[in-house]
């Protein structure tokens, strides 16, 4: 089938490829808008002081190195199990289930990102707060680093950071058109009815010697 052809055949649908689409669209919409909550992003930033570190402006290269390796490993223990105990045993959360929570170390830098994601704004600043907390002395205590320092708190998010009600509403109305694509090449795959003199010609290998007129209004 070529372009052209698969054109005409969505002019001659082309009520059922509005319809899906929107129909599609509507149906994310009222989910999207109604029955999805809002989330909420809290994010702190700490700095990993090495024991080894010393004067920063004396740092050589291997001694950077290894605190950015420091740094990834203190990342590794925000998803530690008793991290977790002891962030719900201090927040007075059941769980963490409802909240996604993404650490980010870079290779360049002993920064390390902590976002809480969850419902409640005032318990995903609290959760990475008290994560900050908990993991600072912890790797003080289990990992001879001289501290974790916090250089932004979490702050309680005012705003909602997600879910992207729009883009999924516009990708519903895509997967609407796809499937009206598929609907219509479909259903004309499986019509096998002759339709025109043309095809009755590549059918029997014969040319058309001649037409009948179409009749209209008795003449």
């Amino acid at each position: 089938m070529t372009l052209l052809e698969l054109i005409e055949l969505l002019k001659k649908r082309l009520a059922l490829v509005i319809a899906l689409p929107v129909a599609f669209g509507l149906i994310s919409a009222v989910y999207c808008f109604l029955f999805m909550p809002n989330e909420y992003t809290a994010t702190t930033s700490m700095y990993v002081l090495s024991t080894h570190t010393g004067d920063t402006a004396n740092v050589a290269s291997s001694d950077l190195s290894a605190s950015q390796m420091i740094a990834n490993d203190v990342a590794k223990l925000f998803t530690s199990d008793r991290i977790t105990r002891e962030t719900l045993e201090a927040t007075g959360l059941d769980s963490l289930s409802e909240y996604d929570v993404s650490v980010e170390s870079s290779t360049t830098t002993r920064v390390i990102t902590l976002r809480v994601t969850g419902p409640d704004p005032r318990n995903a600043a609290g959760i990475a707060n008290t994560m900050a907390d908990r993991v600072s002395d912890i790797a003080r205590e289990v990992m001879g680093i001289e501290a974790v320092n916090v250089l932004d708190a979490a702050q309680i998010p005012t705003s909602p950071s997600g879910p992207r009600r729009f883009m999924y509403v516009a990708v519903a109305c895509m997967a609407g058109l796809f499937t009206a694509v598929a609907i219509v090449v479909l259903a004309d795959t499986l019509d096998t009815r002759v339709r025109s003199a043309d095809e009755i010609s590549d059918l029997l290998g014969t040319p058309v010697i001649g037409r009948f007129p179409a009749m209209r209004k008795g003449r």
